[in-house]
């Protein structure tokens, strides 16, 4: 009895559950249980090998099989994906200019031969690949051309966690100024005439006796950390975008953190401590960081420009220029001793300067004749200038970090020593590599732009907190004295007012 019980809720439930099927869509005519029955007819007719992969797609022609007297003639648009919409934009690179005399100036223009640097770079084991080296030669033209560069070289390529960036470097050129940075100085100008007007205008709140240091200045376009202008690019064929000028701070703030870049330029850096701008300044003061302690070129090939200026003043010189009587080394001594490697960009000291600027000197409307007198009294006080090494030092005297030598050389090929290249990688650095091959060199940086920081990095220790006054006399609490103290006190104050009163007898009586 049971049993039949149990048979009829089944036949009941299944039923049901066709009824359920059979019931047709709001929106078409059809029902769940016939689109099955064509689909699985369809499987079973046509035995595909992946049938579970490929199901929704049979379900799909099925439904749409059923439309196609009332379909449109209209065709779905196909979505391009992001390998198609940058391989349209690359093919821009390979198109050719039907203007010759665009094509006579830039014979004019220097670019480097970027296929002959990855021929080297291929041997001493280091490249992007011929395809990518190609497109971004075929890129680097196209800056040239766009902005007028009359030098331009491939820095490096600094990888991202999101997408990377491609570096080029160039030559600052004569009355290129940063509007960006004229902006940022008129904005707070206007910041600072609005807070005195509302000082002015409000009931004067007690000022603070902190004075902040003072900012160290940032050095001119074309001069020490700001001596090149740099572009980037995310992909060859994608707009190129230039870096802004660095600051000390910025330079001084990246010493102390250690972050991966994201591939956005606008994206913000937060880290302990502060950095002073978005990703596209810690960029900019990584790069300046990496070309001051891997920019290396072979000993002779540059020599120290002359610059009458600096010649009475003890100013390190930052200018160079080619020495036209190098006649190259050979490459197993340029792979064997790292004296035959000089560094050929100022050394960034440690106020985050090239050239170290005095901050105890005053200068415009306060200086005077009184602040010059106590100036010249206080001589002992002034900070030391502080000196790096000077331009084409050899990389002999470079200081190791950790017991790490700062750099390793080898040949490409000991098989075929007549026809290797010296190779030069830096342990600093990693990612940083430069070879040399007679008169020939090039430095290139492929990496994630951080340094090496031995066992571990370890972030900096917050200051300690401030005091709320500064502790005195007056100020800070003292013990009671005890009764002979005060005794002591008191005969002390009797016996000095008593010898008063003599001093003034006496000199009465010498007036008399």
């Amino acid at each position: 009895m049971c049993l039949k019980l149990r048979n009829a809720d089944r036949l009941q439930t299944a039923a049901s559950f066709k009824a359920y099927l059979l019931k047709d869509s709001t929106k078409t005519n059809l029902n769940l249980y016939d689109h099955l029955t064509r689909v699985l007819m369809k499987v079973m007719d046509e035995r595909p090998h992946n049938a579970v992969d490929v199901f929704e797609d049979i379900s799909r022609d099925v439904k749409r099989g059923l439309f196609e007297e009332k379909q449109s003639t209209l065709r779905d648009l196909t979505e391009a994906t992001a390998a198609e919409q940058l391989a349209e934009q690359q093919r821009l690179l390979f198109s050719r200019l039907e203007d010759a005399d665009q094509e006579e100036e830039l014979v004019e223009m220097f670019l480097p031969n970027v296929s002959e640097i990855a021929f080297y770079l291929e041997q001493a084991g280091v490249g992007l690949g011929r395809e990518e080296m190609q497109r971004i030669f075929l890129a680097l033209k196209q800056l040239v051309e766009s902005q007028g560069l009359q030098h331009c070289r491939l820095w490096g390529k600094i990888l991202g966690t999101e997408s990377s960036y491609i570096v080029a470097e160039a030559e600052h050129r004569e009355g290129d100024e940063e509007e960006e940075d004229q902006s940022i100085e008129a904005a707070a100008e206007e910041e600072e005439e609005k807070a005195e007007a509302e000082e002015n205008e409000n009931d004067p709140l007690p000022q603070s006796t902190y004075k902040p240091p003072p900012v160290v200045p940032k050095e001119a376009t074309g001069t020490g950390a700001n001596k090149f202008i740099y572009y980037v690019c995310k992909e060859p064929g994608l707009p190129w975008v230039r870096l802004p000028t660095v600051s000390p701070a910025q330079i001084n703030a990246a010493r102390q953190i250690r972050k991966f870049f994201t591939g956005r330029l606008d994206a913000p850096v937060i880290t302990y401590p502060p950095f002073p701008g978005n990703e596209a300044n810690y960029l900019r003061a990584q790069i300046a960081r990496i070309s001051a302690g891997t920019q290396v070129s072979p000993q002779g090939y540059y020599q120290a420009g002359e610059d009458e200026s600096n010649e009475e003043d003890e100013v390190p010189h930052d200018t160079y220029e080619v020495n036209p009587d190098f006649e190259g080394l050979p490459v197993s001594e340029m792979a064997d001793s790292l004296s035959t490697w000089v560094h050929h960009i100022q050394h960034i000291l440690q106020q985050g300067r090239c050239t170290w600027v005095n901050l105890a000197m005053k200068q415009g409307d306060e200086f005077n004749e009184e602040t010059e007198a106590e100036d010249r009294e206080e001589e002992t006080d002034e900070p030391e200038p502080e000196v790096g090494p000077p331009l084409l030092t050899p990389l002999s005297q470079d200081a190791e970090i950790t017991n790490t030598p700062p750099w390793s050389s080898k040949m490409s090929s000991t098989l075929t020593a007549q026809h290797a290249v010296a190779v030069l990688r830096s342990n600093l650095w990693p990612g940083a590599y430069a070879y040399a091959c007679g008169k020939k060199f090039e430095n290139i940086y492929i990496g994630w732009g951080l340094k090496y920081a031995g066992v571990g990095y370890n972030p900096p220790v917050p200051p300690l907190p401030q005091r709320e006054y500064a502790s005195g006399p007056e100020i800070t609490e003292a013990l009671d004295p005890t009764l002979e103290e005060e005794q002591a006190l008191k005969e002390a104050l009797e016996e000095q007012q008593a010898a008063e009163e003599e001093m003034e007898d006496s000199e009465d009586e010498e007036d008399d």
